[in-house]
């Protein structure tokens, strides 16, 4: 199984700037994913809780690149603060459709984003987001315009209780099936966590796709979503952390949107 390179990096100078030293590069690197990072969703309760979560330098990047790497390349480091970064073996079909399906699912044909189902009409809300419900401060942020406006990536960590992973794997298939892909939710890389230096104990790797913010809660807000989330889901994972992203660069055509 083909192996590949998450790095959060926080940066000393801006995104546009590393991203093209990261084209400069010789060999040049070709990242599946480059993604701003906005904001925590979840974060972790006791993996990597330290690292992940360091005030002092916060992240402004994620990486997705393929091969086992445990740094960048030497002439990048002057422009990073902070890294952290793990490894996980993620499917060749993945990996040898994910441009493709990737820039479909960033640049969806008119028609092709589903509405939203009206669970925000009157949703309820929680005291916190950390069991991945909408919470008020959330659906306040979500609202109040402060996020990105097109599609967004999700980053999750997950890290299973002993013998609970079938049970996450039912909310896999429900979010597959219903609950995820009729809010347009499409879990684009799942990965297993490769054991090592690195891995923290976490023990698998994915990246979510939603056409926007408002779907994303959409989901969190709807009875159905979380009847699956409380039923299989939560009770599965000893931990977990969700961090949302928006991808800033096609790597094909190498532009780079302009709202760096």
């Amino acid at each position: 199984m083909p192996v590949c390179s998450i790095f959060l990096l926080s940066l000393k100078t801006s995104i546009s700037a590393f991203i093209a030293a990261v084209r400069d590069t010789t060999p040049r690197l070709h990242p599946l994913v480059t993604a701003k990072v906005i904001r925590w969703i979840i974060t972790p309760t006791t993996l990597s809780k330290e690292p992940l979560l360091a005030t002092h330098s916060p992240w402004h990047i994620l990486l997705v690149l393929p091969g086992a790497l445990t740094t960048l390349p030497q002439h990048l480091q002057p422009l990073i603060q902070n890294q952290w970064s793990i490894q996980a073996g993620i499917p060749s079909r993945i990996i040898s459709t994910f441009p493709s399906t990737n820039r479909s699912l960033l640049n969806p044909s008119p028609g092709e984003i589903p509405p939203l189902t009206g669970s925000l009409a009157h949703p309820k809300t929680a005291s916190s987001a950390q069991a991945l419900e909408l919470s008020g401060e959330l659906r306040d942020w979500i609202s109040g315009s402060k996020g990105p406006k097109g599609a967004v990536s999700m980053l999750n960590l997950l890290a299973f209780n002993p013998g609970m992973k079938d049970q996450y794997l039912k909310y896999g298939k429900a979010f597959a099936e219903s609950i995820g892909s009729s809010r347009g939710g499409v879990a684009k890389i799942v990965g297993k966590v490769v054991p090592g230096s690195c891995s923290d104990g976490w023990d698998e790797v994915a990246l979510a796709h939603y056409p926007s913010l408002d779907h994303f809660a959409d989901m969190l807000a709807g009875e159905d979503y979380q009847a699956v989330n409380k039923r299989f889901r939560v009770g599965s994972l000893r931990d977990t952390c969700i961090l949302c992203t928006s991808e800033v660069e096609d790597e094909v055509s190498g532009v780079v949107k302009a709202n760096l």
